[in-house]
C-alpha cells in the first residue's frame, strides 16, 4: 500500500525536527523543571516549534497538542507532538529519547512516527498499512506465555509510586529478564517483537498517540492496566500497557485488584 501524503510529510517533519536536538545532544544542554516537575531543554522548544511551523505551512488551521506549547486550534482532527519524549535520557546523554508525530481523528490515531535521532532508527504507522522499522515491515513477538518473556517498564520510582512495581515484581519472577527501558523505547521495542511487553505507569497524550498506532498495526495490543482504553481518561494522567497481544491478558492479571 502506498504511503500517503500525511505519512510522507509526518516523517520529513519528525526527521528534521528530531534532527535539531543533536546539535544540543551531549553538549552540557542547560534545563529546567516545568510545573509537573518533569525537565524541558531549549532542545524541547526549538523542535516543537519546528514541527508546529511545519504543520502550519503543509495544513494551515488544524489544531496541534504539544507537550511544549499546550493545544492550539481546534476541531474533530489534531496533530499530537512530543519534541523529545525521554528528556531525562537526553539531559544525560543517554540516546534512547525520540520525536513523535500523530494524527488524531475524533480522539483516534490514524498516524504515527516515532524517530531516534541519536539511533538513526525510525518508526512509522498509518491505520490498516502495517507498521515499520527503518523502511522494513516490523511485527510484534510471537510468544504465547509470559514465562520465559522479555519485559520492560517505566522508572522504578514511578512504578512504586502508583502502586505497580508489585505486579511487575510477580512478573519478573516468571521472565527471561525485565528491564527499565522507559518512555517511548520500551514500547518501539515491543513494536519490532525484541521485548513482549511494556508497562507504563503514568503517560499524557502525546507520549502514547504515535506508539499505539505503531504497536496496533505492527499486530500488538494497547490498553491501560485494566485492559480499557487510555485514552478515554482525556490527555492526561494516563497509564499505558503494550505487548505482543498473546500475553496481555496474563500481563494484566498480576495488576487486577
Amino acid at each position: 500500500m502506498p504511503m500517503t501524503p500525511r505519512l510522507e510529510f509526518a516523517i520529513q517533519a519528525v526527521r528534521a525536527a528530531g534532527d535539531s536536538t543533536l546539535a544540543h545532544f551531549r553538549n552540557r544542554v542547560g534545563w529546567e523543571l516545568k510545573g509537573d516537575s518533569s525537565p524541558v531543554t531549549v532542545a524541547d522548544q526549538e523542535a516543537e516549534q519546528l514541527l508546529r511551523d511545519a504543520l502550519a505551512q503543509e495544513f494551515p488551521g488544524e489544531a496541534i497538542l504539544g507537550e511544549e506549547q499546550g493545544l492550539t486550534g481546534e476541531g474533530t482532527t489534531r496533530w499530537i507532538i512530543d519534541p523529545i519524549d525521554g528528556t531525562k535520557s537526553f539531559v544525560s546523554g543517554v540516546p534512547l529519547y525520540a520525536t513523535l508525530l500523530a494524527y488524531e481523528v475524533d480522539g483516534v490515531p490514524e498516524l504515527g512516527v516515532c524517530y531516534f535521532p541519536a539511533l538513526g532508527e525510525i518508526l512509522y504507522a498509518e491505520r490498516g498499512a502495517g507498521a515499520f522499522f527503518n523502511g522494513e515491515p516490523c511485527k510484534v513477538s510471537e510468544r504465547a506465555s509470559v514465562t520465559g518473556s522479555i519485559l520492560a517498564c517505566g522508572g522504578p520510582l514511578s512504578m512504586i509510586k502508583h502502586k505497580r512495581w508489585d505486579g511487575f515484581a510477580k512478573l519478573s519472577e516468571t521472565t527471561l529478564t525485565s528491564r527499565t527501558w522507559s518512555d517511548a523505547y520500551g514500547h518501539a521495542l515491543v513494536a519490532t517483537g525484541r521485548v513482549d511487553a511494556m508497562l507504563d505507569p503514568v503517560v499524557s497524550r502525546w507520549d502514547l498517540s504515535a506508539i499505539r498506532m505503531i504497536i496496533e498495526e505492527a499486530g500488538g495490543k494497547f490498553s491501560d492496566f485494566s485492559g480499557g482504553d487510555p485514552f478515554e481518561r482525556g490527555d492526561f494522567g494516563l497509564e499505558a500497557v503494550s505487548s505482543n497481544g498473546l500475553i496481555h491478558s496474563e500481563v494484566l492479571g498480576h495488576f487486577s485488584a
